[in-house]
């Protein structure tokens, strides 16, 4: 008897269970695809593919076909999904020969469940096949109709896919909604209140004559003013602040109420495959396609010890939280053991699945809770890394933990009166650890629980009367009772590997087996980079998102995306026919081809005329895209083929037909030097000329948002006015005559170099923050990381002390390293 597997390591897992008798031999994946060269999908006959077997696979189809000749069975056992159907439906096309074939499923690779799919062998599922072949054919459409558009349009070498362009869209949709956040400011209040015999506590104020006061913190994002057209009111600046500060200051602050529950926190369900790459991601650090190879490792088997080759963990490619009984019955013992009775629900906790989920799968746990990641992990320590030990941690803990009791805490929330105003102060404290005691999900953002968590506020009572008290701080200001803090709203956050997944899952664009290769698919083809918070798109990626959306509206839509996987799932469920749904994708897209055909923006041909001259031929320069982005090109190529880098000023300048109005061009605001534009690993960004004498650079993109704002006063070198500019790390002062005169005014400190006697020590700014330098740089190098103060040290011979700021407030210190003088700000 023969059976086909996908991968040797499978091969070898499966063959120790089945015995004699069997032949276990790997197909390796697919041994049959769509060729490379031409559709190969007839239209206008039901768009029936045309496959043939893969060039590289023809060799091992023949040696299969030899074992298939010596079988009596054939028994195929590809992975459970609709690839692996569809693999069997090629190998039972190629091996058939008038021998008896059979579909064997199973959820994991343990003897028992081996044995049992085999004793239950079935057929393959041919609308399983249906939903694949949709697909593939989709898909094939999308990129090889589409693709070449591209090559015309922008350069040879791109690609269009119908999942990953979406993915690309709602990258660059955040990445616009970033660039157009405009900050606000606003400020909270917080009192320090204490009476007899008790700890200090802080109150939050949150009231003021009735009316609710937002308190959002540090890097809320949103719209402050979207929040207060809801009745909700806020401090907009210090003074404000500082009024509420002085009126709470003679205010009676009496209890309200204060009131503890108890509160519970639930464990979540075991994972899925979304779920998994996602605390991957956040706690181990791992991209998705590295965490799922590792999952297929963990499943298709490993040698532990005298059981020989395991497999580890049950299928990982499911969307699906249903766990069976057997597994069910197997983590309640082993918590009921191990943890004791105060941990063990009284019945299994069940999750709902997702709307739409397949449910064939289960979720992805340990085939075995009595495998312990601390005896599996000395098998798995062959692995340099560690890393597959690691993951199966993660799968064991979220398991055992989705089976055991609720968290409990103790959550106080004291409200107090004080005049017109209210006030609130919030604590949580742990009393029963729960699922917690073994995991514990973590976040991509921290939030107001966080600052909660572990407070422990006094046993106060209702009408009791609290005193405001200075707080333990050596900054006068810091250490007042009641006082205001500075906040400002901040942009949404660019989609990290975590968060793009799982967005990916909530609007319904791809599928659990298709995550990883989304997104390892648009950082090859150099369409997003990583930037510092997640991914941001390059130029090349925002270009193409836009000339696909522009000329492909509906086949590029985030809705219609999740529709068409939806409808895939129909056809799997035998609710919708794959021709019925490929003739409505195409109808729509054939039209929109059409008209791309035509009118999509030819970005590769286009030129934008600019108000410079060719200095070989005198011909007027334009602005051209190639492969790393604008340039500038002599209009007279072919004859004359002088190109240059972009300036700074036309660095914003798109490439549409009217092009966009000239900036200013940019200046150093630590030299006054031109930026100019280079090109490095993750594309062009503007750096200043005077390199390597002065390093600051400047991303593309961030050219001065807003106009020269004139101040009043002159430059002292040529009487022009001087005005405020807005440069990378903030407004700077500048000559309004640059770039003939190069003027910027220095904030200078009072303070002379110590080290030449000669400059001032001036702010200066870079991308790592603002730090302190001579004047006279780069003759003189000496610098500083905090601002110096014109005030000598009373302990030693410092002509100056340092401002140091932190969580306790700011303070005066001397900078000489053996001496200890320290002064409150």
């Amino acid at each position: 008897m023969l059976v086909i597997v996908e991968s040797p390591a499978k091969a070898k897992t499966i063959n120790k269970y089945l015995g004699e008798g069997y032949v276990v031999m790997a197909s390796l994946g697919h041994i049959k695809d769509l060729p490379k060269k031409g559709l190969a999908v007839d239209v206008e006959k039901n768009f029936r593919p045309t496959y043939e077997p893969i060039a590289s696979k023809k060799a091992l189809i023949a040696e299969l076909k030899q074992a298939a000749k010596k079988a009596s069975v054939i028994y195929l056992a590809a992975d459970p999904d609709r690839e692996g159907e569809a693999i069997c439906q090629h190998l039972a096309e190629e091996l058939s020969n008038g021998k008896p074939i059979h579909r064997v499923l199973f959820n994991e690779i343990t003897k028992k469940a081996i044995l049992e799919a085999f004793e239950h062998p079935g057929e393959i599922n041919e609308k399983l096949v249906e939903a694949q072949q949709a697909r593939r054919i989709l898909d094939r459409l999308v990129g090889y109709k589409i693709s070449p558009l591209l090559w015309d349009k922008v350069r040879m070498g791109l690609s269009a896919g119908r999942v990953q362009t979406v993915a690309l869209r709602i990258i660059v949709e955040r990445e616009r909604e970033i660039r157009a956040f405009v900050r606000e400011e606003f400020w909270t209040v917080a009192a320090n209140l204490g009476f007899a015999g008790a700890a200090n506590f802080e109150a939050r104020l949150v009231q003021r004559n009735g009316n609710d006061l937002i308190t959002r913190g540090e890097g809320y994002s949103g719209s402050i003013r979207a929040q207060a057209e809801k009745g909700k009111i806020y401090l907009a600046n210090q003074s404000q602040a500082d009024e509420i500060c002085n009126l709470l200051a003679k205010e009676k602050f009496v209890v309200l109420s204060n009131e503890t529950k108890e509160v519970s926190r639930n464990p979540l369900p075991p994972f899925i495959t979304s779920t998994l790459q996602q605390e991957a991601v956040r706690k181990l650090g791992f991209a998705p396609k590295y965490a799922m190879g590792l999952a297929q490792r963990l499943y298709e088997g490993v040698e532990i010890g005298e059981e020989g080759t395991v497999g580890l963990i049950t299928y990982m490619r499911t969307d699906s939280t249903r766990v069976s009984d057997a597994a069910l019955g197997e983590a309640r013992r082993w918590i009921g053991e191990s943890y004791g009775k105060p941990y063990l629900p009284e019945s299994a906790n069940f999750y709902r699945s997702k709307k739409g989920a397949q449910d064939a799968h289960e979720a992805i746990r340990p085939t075995s809770v009595l495998r312990t990641p601390e005896e599996v992990e000395r098998y798995l320590a062959k692995d340099e890394t560690k890393d597959a030990a690691r993951l199966y941690r993660l799968i064991w803990q979220r398991f055992v933990a989705s089976q055991m009791t609720p968290a409990l805490f103790d959550q106080t929330t004291i409200e107090i009166t004080a005049g017109e105003f209210g006030l609130r102060a919030t604590g949580t404290v742990p009393k029963f650890d729960g699922f917690l005691k073994v995991y514990q999900e973590s976040k991509d953002q921290k939030d107001e629980e966080d600052d909660e968590f572990g407070k422990r506020l006094p046993a106060v009572k209702p009408g009791e009367g609290l005193t405001p008290r200075q707080r333990d701080e050596p900054d006068p200001i810091a250490a007042q009772p009641v006082k205001g803090e500075q906040h400002f709203t901040g942009p949404p956050a660019r989609y990290n590997l975590a968060t793009l997944v799982k967005e990916l899952e909530r609007k319904g664009i791809g599928r659990p087996s298709t995550y990883a290769t989304i997104l390892s698919t648009i950082q090859e083809r150099e369409y997003v980079h990583r930037a510092k918070g997640g991914f941001a798109p390059t130029q090349l990626g925002e270009i193409v998102t836009d000339l696909l959306v522009e000329s492909f509206s509906d086949i590029f839509d985030v809705m219609y995306t999740a529709k068409l996987e939806a409808s895939l799932d129909d056809i799997e469920d035998g609710k919708q026919e794959w021709v019925e749904t490929l003739d409505d994708f195409y109808q729509k897209f054939e039209k929109d081809l059409r008209h791309a055909e035509k009118h999509m923006r030819d970005v590769k041909r286009m030129e934008t005329p600019t108000e410079f001259s060719c200095e070989k031929c005198g011909k007027q320069m334009v602005i051209k895209f190639g492969r790393n982005g604008k340039f500038l090109a002599c209009s007279g190529y072919p004859e004359c083929s002088n190109t240059r880098e972009l300036p700074p000023e036309l660095s914003e300048r798109g490439t549409s037909e009217e092009g966009a109005p000239a900036e200013a061009e940019q200046i150093c605001e630590n030299c006054a030097r031109p930026m100019v534009l280079k090109r490095g690993r993750f594309g062009q960004f503007l750096a200043c000329s005077g390199y390597p004498d002065c390093k600051t650079t400047r991303r593309i993109g961030q050219a001065e948002k807003k106009p020269p704002v004139p101040t009043g006063e002159k430059c002292p070198e040529c009487g022009s006015e001087l005005v405020a500019r807005q440069g990378r790390y903030g407004e700077f002062i500048s000559c309004s005559n640059y770039p003939k005169c190069k003027y910027v005014k220095q904030e200078t400190t009072g303070v002379q170099c110590p080290q030449c006697a000669k400059g001032q020590i001036v702010q200066k700014r870079s991308r790592r923050g603002t730090f302190y330098s001579c004047d006279r740089y780069p003759k003189c190098k000496f610098s500083l990381p905090n601002k110096p103060v014109a005030q000598a040290c009373p302990k030693c011979a410092s002509v100056y002390l340092v401002e140091k700021t932190t969580k306790s407030g700011t303070t005066l210190e001397c900078p000489n390293d053996t001496c200890d003088y320290k002064q409150a700000a």
